[in-house]
């Protein structure tokens, strides 16, 4: 879902004459820390049906990298649209959290989607995901909500992804369309690549 907001952002920005390359400048404060953070959780979802370790250790390292990725928004969060991703981020770490580290997705709201999603739930493939039962904590804050046709992608996401989604559309939109920016780069603009024109 996140691909998602930042894909369609994107897609607003340039309508409105954004500045693509604005994207491509240092923006973050240990900015490093991404990346590393978006490898973990990769390398987790990959192997933790292959290497039983990984696998038991998986909803440790998934509220790792939930602290360590609300560590970076906090010392980011001047930048606008940051805090709403801060407070998504931290919906989702609370009803993971308190769920033995698994996001629970109710089984109602996964109706819609291919049934194999919710049998690998079921089976514990998803290690980041479980089913969401009477027994959940903050269940109103799992993924409950059906996202579908005339949507191109089906899926189930939670209150946190639509905050957090909501600050990602408001972040990418000031980078791309900040005019004080835009007067602080002159020169690098140039040649920059906006929407509906080149200069």
């Amino acid at each position: 879902m996140v691909i998602d907001g930042i894909i369609l952002s994107v897609i607003v920005g340039f309508i409105r004459k954004g500045n693509l390359s604005k994207l491509t400048q240092p923006l973050f404060k240990w900015g490093w820390m991404f990346p590393l953070l978006l490898a973990i959780q990769l390398g987790v979802f990959y192997f933790q049906n292959k290497v039983e370790w990984i696998g038991q250790a998986s909803g440790y390292v998934y509220i790792i990298v939930y602290v360590l990725g609300l560590l970076f928004l906090w010392v980011n969060r001047h930048q606008k649209g940051l805090p709403l991703v801060f407070v998504g981020v931290f919906l989702n770490f609370l009803v993971m959290i308190t769920n033995g580290g698994r996001m629970p997705v109710s089984a109602e709201a996964a109706a819609g989607l291919d049934p194999m999603y919710m049998e690998a739930i079921k089976n514990g493939f998803y290690a980041k995901h479980e089913l969401l039962t009477q027994s959940t904590t903050f269940a109103f804050l799992g993924d409950i909500i059906p996202v579908g046709p005339p949507y191109p992608r089906s899926q189930v996401i939670s209150i946190g992804d639509v905050i957090m989604n909501v600050g990602i559309f408001l972040f990418i939109q000031d980078l791309m369309l900040n005019k004080d920016n835009e007067n602080s780069h002159i020169s690098y603009e140039s040649s920059d690549l906006k929407g509906g024109e080149i200069q």
